[in-house]
């Protein structure tokens, strides 16, 4: 995530929770918190433990001296809302609610990061600008950097939407685990993993404008690699959960390995390229 230069300094977060905490995953959290926890008659206290989380995520900034990110805010003021609303609405409103959440909190997502954007401030560049040297912050190969990431993020929550939409409008069925879980956390995982991934290509592609050496760069097997073992445990939910014939489960699964073992030895960086 923090992107846009070669010769950027490494991370100031502390080890692997610092990452974490220092990351647009923090402000993400709480949202996935909801959706995990949120259903029939456990709207407020999937709510409740949402709203928590956001405050925890919001302090521990403040305590360490981080600024105040605009995800932040918004966990906060969201689920505060989303909490004050559900103690208030008759029990209809709040099946409503239970049902259409999920979208409501994908596009809300979708609007945060389009419009971060739209005023020139990618939600992801607070988080990069503390864990790069303040030299790098205003060159445009930075700021390109997030905007792509961010771009990334609001296309994942945008997939989440819709896939969430068709379940519960076009089949349904809330608890359909393909278009409840697995393209919802898909999704996620992709931008995840495009955030961790992309900015060394950008680094690269900087070092060669500059006609200094680019030093490894991540291939493309390198991005589809960690996602391709995820396809392992999908093939095990749908075998165990009925998500359809026997077969997509097993398809899944050998796939998801074959994949795996298949790239893992040419997902190493390469010294040649932008990937």
């Amino acid at each position: 995530m923090t992107g846009g230069s070669a010769t950027a300094s490494p991370s100031r977060g502390a080890g692997r929770l610092g990452r974490v905490l220092d990351g647009p995953l923090a402000g993400i959290s709480p949202w996935i918190v909801l959706g995990v926890f949120e259903g029939p008659g456990r709207m407020g206290w999937a709510a409740g433990a949402a709203l928590a989380l956001s405050v925890v995520f919001l302090v521990s900034d403040r305590i360490r001296g981080r600024s105040l990110k605009l995800l932040a805010v918004v966990d906060v003021v969201f689920f505060a809302a989303l909490l004050v609303l559900v103690l208030l609405i008759s029990p209809a409103w709040t099946q409503w609610l239970e049902t259409w959440i999920g979208e409501i909190s994908n596009i809300a997502l979708v609007l945060v990061a389009v419009g971060s954007m739209l005023v020139r401030m990618p939600f992801t560049l607070q988080y990069a600008r503390e864990q790069i040297d303040p030299q790098y912050w205003h060159l445009p190969a930075f700021l390109r950097v997030n905007y792509v990431i961010t771009g990334a993020w609001a296309a994942a929550f945008l997939v989440s939407a819709v896939a969430g939409f068709y379940g519960d409008a076009v089949l349904q069925d809330s608890n359909n685990i393909w278009t409840g879980w697995v393209i919802q956390v898909g999704a996620m995982l992709v931008a995840l993993q495009f955030s961790s991934w992309y900015p060394d290509i950008a680094r690269a592609r900087v070092a060669r404008e500059q006609g200094a050496a680019p030093g490894p760069v991540p291939s493309v097997a390198a991005l589809i690699a960690p996602l391709a073992w995820w396809l392992v445990p999908i093939g095990i939910l749908s075998l165990t959960l009925d998500g359809g014939p026997a077969w997509v489960g097993i398809t899944f699964v050998v796939a998801g390995i074959a994949i795996g073992m298949l790239l893992r030895p040419t997902a190493r960086p390469s010294t040649a390229g932008t990937g």
